[in-house]
């Protein structure tokens, strides 16, 4: 159990560095990871919606389609959650880039 925590917190953390500098590729990884569970993250919609839904915004229609998938099983106000802390997330990375 300790060593799939581990495992599932070094996922989020290098993915989400990864993210922030840009990475499609990263963005699309967290929205499978926690829409799935895959390496031991637990599957939270609204997180993986966020995630699909800022790589859809970089490009990837890979994601956008995961995005409607996974809107299917949500509610309008767990949609809703997911597309403002997106917002949130996008405008936290946009500073960050700036002051780098």
């Amino acid at each position: 159990m300790a060593h799939s925590l581990r495992a599932a917190t070094f996922l989020i953390e290098t993915r989400v560095a990864d993210a922030a500098m840009g990475n499609i590729n990263a963005l699309y990884e967290l929205g499978v990871a926690y829409s799935t569970g895959s390496d031991g993250v637990d599957i939270d919609l609204i997180e993986a919606h966020k995630w699909f839904n800022l790589a859809a915004l970089s490009g990837s229609a890979l994601a956008q389609q995961c995005r409607a998938e996974i809107a299917d099983d949500m509610t309008a106000r767990e949609i809703a959650e997911a597309q403002r802390e997106a917002r949130a997330w996008l405008a936290a990375t946009e500073t960050e880039r700036r002051a780098a």
